[in-house]
């Protein structure tokens, strides 16, 4: 069983792994500026973190579930995995003779965008642990 300080500790935790793997796709995108037909990448990470924080405060899902009129059915399968932020090619960019629409000014942008996005997220973290930690030196009075 997993220690929890906070929903909040747990919802700044997976919004670092998203934006670790934000971070892996635009640095892919920037190596791969050179390498003929490669589209560039990244994730939504928005609705990556909703669906988690969807997922700590025990929201219901609005997913349609499937109608078992027979024992006999099987199970259903779920298909889409909630943890894995979903990747997709990013549109709108001008595309080179070469079939590659990595645009460098774009993704350095988004790179610096998302560092600073995530050292947010680490004083948040930070401030989340001192919070916790007062409250422990608080009660070791008592």
């Amino acid at each position: 069983m997993a220690f929890e300080i906070s929903k909040s500790f747990n919802i700044l935790e997976k919004s670092l792994h998203y934006r670790k793997i934000r971070q892996d796709l635009i640095a892919s995108n920037i190596a791969n500026a050179d390498t003929p037909f490669y589209k560039s990448r990244d994730i939504r990470f928005e609705d990556a973190l909703e669906n988690e924080v969807k997922k700590v405060f025990n929201e219901p899902s609005k997913k349609l579930e499937l109608a078992r009129t027979n024992p006999m059915h099987l199970e259903p399968k779920d298909i889409e995995d909630e943890d894995k932020p979903v990747v997709f090619f990013r549109d709108g960019h001008l595309t080179r003779n070469d079939g590659n629409d990595v645009d460098i000014d774009v993704e350095t942008t988004e790179m610096a965008k998302n560092n600073i996005a995530y050292n947010a997220t680490i004083e948040a973290l930070r401030k989340d642990i001192e919070i916790f930690k007062a409250v422990i030196d608080s009660t070791k009075n008592i």
